[in-house]
């Protein structure tokens, strides 16, 4: 009688980063709001002018970036003992640039924080370019699937079956009770992660590896070799 194997495959691969985002605000508070906002704006246009030159070409240090507008807000905080102080003007502005050369990263980043009292970096989001990481989610999908049927084979050795065939292969969580065996694509489950320490003047910014990895579940027919319970 044909026994019924269901497994999880699964594959992970570390790759170092290829590029790097910088989520940085430039922000200030005040009793008055043109001299907050006059120093947000000439702030903003001193960074904007250490990025343009980064980005040259198809080969420069930075590949992109954005600023957002400028916002502006107000509020009357309150104190310890319950007394609401006078009004507090705010501005703020957010920017976003990604490097490919992390060594001008470190660079840019340290500067600003040591030399911009209103820089700050939210964090630092590292990723692989869209090619490399298909490339990369490709072959974990694939290795994915040969986990798999390693798995299955090792069920079915167990059991005393002399072979196994593919019935059912579906992204991990998929394959639910009840499902009807059919042939299908590995699509693969892959996620990118990285993390990075708090970044600071004259400290190297060195990101962790990025994580690429894909599960799959798969069913298969174990037969021959004996009556299996």
């Amino acid at each position: 009688m044909p026994t019924e194997i269901t497994v999880r495959g699964t594959f992970s691969s570390f790759q170092p980063p290829e590029r790097a985002t910088v989520h940085a605000t430039i922000a200030f508070e005040g009793p008055s709001m043109q001299p907050v906002y006059d120093r947000v704006a000439r702030d903003l246009e001193t960074v904007k002018a250490t990025v343009t030159p980064l980005k040259t070409g198809d080969h420069g240090p930075v590949t992109w970036w954005s600023a957002e507008q400028l916002r502006t807000w107000s509020n009357r905080p309150w104190n310890k003992d319950g007394i609401q102080l006078p009004l507090v003007h705010h501005a703020s502005v957010g920017m976003e640039v990604k490097f490919r050369d992390f060594t001008s990263l470190s660079r840019w980043v340290g500067n600003h924080i040591a030399n911009t009292e209103g820089f700050r970096v939210s964090h630092i989001q590292w990723a692989l370019t869209s090619k490399r990481r298909k490339e990369l989610q490709r072959q974990a999908r694939i290795r994915a699937v040969e986990d798999a049927v390693v798995k299955a084979r090792e069920y079915a050795e167990a059991l005393g079956l002399s072979d196994i065939r593919p019935v059912a292969i579906a992204d991990a969580g998929m394959l639910g009770e009840g499902l009807h065996p059919q042939s299908g694509d590995s699509a693969g489950f892959v996620r990118a992660a990285a993390t990075m320490g708090a970044a600071a003047p004259e400290v190297e910014l060195v990101p962790q590896d990025i994580e690429v990895s894909a599960a799959v579940d798969a069913r298969f027919i174990g037969e021959g070799g004996g009556d299996t319970a």
